[in-house]
């Protein structure tokens, strides 16, 4: 008998009065914090099993009040909205705790609420992907914040804790880099922008002393001696320095392109990267160092990564650009692969667009078994086609093994709810376009004999053998992995390649727009031109 089963079973013969009696009393204080927690479920899982003590305000506060400061400082490199985390005001109630004055409970509410978000949002991302586009499937798989206050209230270094809570691919801190090189002119968030208009030196005015205001926060000028709102020589310099670094006329003089430009925030192309983050984020628990497929749609190209390195490249044809073949962006594991594989023609191609064709004449695709729903094979001339529509025609289409099967040799499965899987196609012609999207949305490979032999290394004792017998046999024949292998389908428009350079592909099917417009309405504030994303 299992321990835990033993214990459970000795609780239950236990005598009541044996058992431990449930706490009754609190402190004001005590009760005060429960109150204020239980409007966040998280935090009173927390707080309610560490017998309603603060962390923040506690003996220990300073540390973990600093480690939060600093952390949520980095919001932006981060390509996270730092007006979700309140930074500037913890950080008030940090320098005020001392001097007495400050509400305590609220204080320990503040860094709890701004903990929840920072962790949640570094963990996880700000949006839920789902609700972005429906050709996201991604399900995110972030720790919940009871089980996150728990390891940072154990954490010897709470900063260090923090830090690790980003994803550790090496991608993502390549990413974080070039978001930096591209707002390395941008004001941070919040900081007022410039009225529209012609400044120049000798002029003065509030407008002037915003101006200052702007390219100080970019640490473009040292602090001026002379009156804020003055438009002095120091203050021509600064701004001829900002033109010089963004490509504009060096003249000194703050027009209306300066001051779009000033106020606009990032660069062009940082949007991609802000989404690439983002994505990034979605992705938590995935071990960058495990041999994985990794199929990037954008760039029509699909790849095994082993150990952080990648061992294996090929050119994909992926789903056309209408909203009923888009291939889905999901993680699976796969499981198998079959070789000599029957297509079992998916519904929406059989009555779209067959069924008409086989009206008009039975004999159509005759390359096409026509079967019922026990998958027996039914002569055709027992059918009336003309009697069903899409709605009620009762077969099923399915294409033997072949030269000319749609589905070429070789399928790799891993099963998933939309039917999507990576397979061979005797349509070899699509592999050398630049743009490849034709499929009906699964992922068709170019070299598909070369993924099977790589996938089935480690598999078996000798699998270049083992796979060609099966195919030389005609038959259709699984050959089910001993380790599984984990798949991503993703979706970046700008993401590293083996050299650390960022790249960039097309945002084919509209979704990188959709997920910056999303990041905007969440606080993510760069003022890019719309022309940003098609960079």
């Amino acid at each position: 008998m299992q321990p835990a089963v033993v214990q459970a079973q000795a609780l239950e013969l236990s005598p009541v009065a044996a058992l431990p009696a449930p706490r009754l009393v609190f402190s004001a204080q005590e009760m005060a914090l429960a109150q204020e927690v239980a409007a966040y479920p998280g935090l009173a899982d927390f707080y309610g099993t560490n017998g309603l003590q603060p962390i923040f305000t506690g003996p220990e506060g300073a540390s973990r009040r600093a480690a939060l400061i600093a952390a949520t400082g980095q919001a932006a490199s981060h390509g996270l909205p730092p007006a979700r985390y309140d930074q500037p005001h913890l950080a008030r109630i940090d320098r005020d705790m001392g001097q007495g004055g400050v509400d305590s409970l609220q204080a320990e509410l503040a860094f709890a609420v701004s903990f929840q978000r920072w962790t949640h949002d570094l963990t996880g991302g700000v949006l839920n992907p789902e609700r972005v586009d429906p050709g996201i499937k991604r399900k995110v798989a972030r720790p919940t914040t009871g089980e996150m206050l728990r390891a940072f209230d154990q954490a010897a270094n709470p900063l260090a804790w923090l830090e690790a809570q980003a994803p550790q691919d090496p991608e993502y801190q390549i990413l974080r880099d070039a978001l930096r090189g591209k707002t390395a002119l941008a004001a941070p968030a919040g900081t007022p922008l410039v009225p529209t208009g012609t400044w120049r030196e000798g002029m003065a005015g509030p407008e002037v002393g915003l101006l200052r205001g702007r390219l100080a926060a970019m640490g473009l000028m040292p602090a001026s001696a002379s009156a804020d709102d003055l438009f002095d020589a120091p203050l021509t310099s600064a701004v001829a320095r900002f033109q010089s670094q963004t490509g504009l006329t060096p003249d000194g003089v703050a027009g209306p392109r300066t001051v779009a430009r000033l106020n606009g925030g990032p660069t062009e192309g940082s949007a991609a990267i802000l989404v690439a983050l983002e994505r990034m984020r979605w992705m938590h628990g995935r071990d960058p160092m495990a041999r994985q497929v990794w199929v990037n749609l954008p760039e029509y190209t699909a790849r095994i990564l082993d150990g952080g390195q990648q061992v294996f490249e090929t050119r994909v044809v992926i789903g056309k650009a209408d909203p009923e073949f888009e291939t889905p962006e999901f993680s699976e594991t796969m499981k198998y692969l079959v070789a000599n594989p029957r297509w079992n023609v998916p519904r929406s191609i059989t009555v779209k667009e067959y069924l008409p064709r086989l009206q008009a004449n039975r004999n159509a695709v005759s390359h096409i078994d026509v079967v019922d729903r026990a998958g027996n094979v039914i002569a055709r001339d027992r059918i009336d086609f003309r009697k069903y529509t899409s709605a009620n025609f009762p077969y099923r289409m399915r294409q033997k093994p072949s030269d000319d099967n749609a589905l070429g040799a070789v399928k790799f499965m891993f099963p998933n709810p939309w039917n999507i899987y990576l397979h061979d196609t005797p349509t070899k012609h699509l592999f050398n376009q630049t743009q490849r999207a034709y499929s009906h949305g699964c992922i068709r490979v170019g070299r598909p004999l070369d993924l099977a032999n790589e996938l089935l290394q480690g598999q078996f004792a000798n699998p270049e053998a083992r796979f060609q017998k099966a195919l030389e046999s005609g038959r259709e024949t699984y050959l089910n992995f001993s380790a599984p292998v984990p798949v991503h389908l993703v979706y970046f428009t700008a993401f590293p390649d083996a050299n650390g350079r960022i790249q960039r592909f097309p945002d084919i099917y509209g979704r990188d727009a959709k997920v910056y417009q999303a990041l905007v309405a969440a606080g993510i504030q760069t003022g890019l031109d719309s022309a940003a994303l098609d960079h």
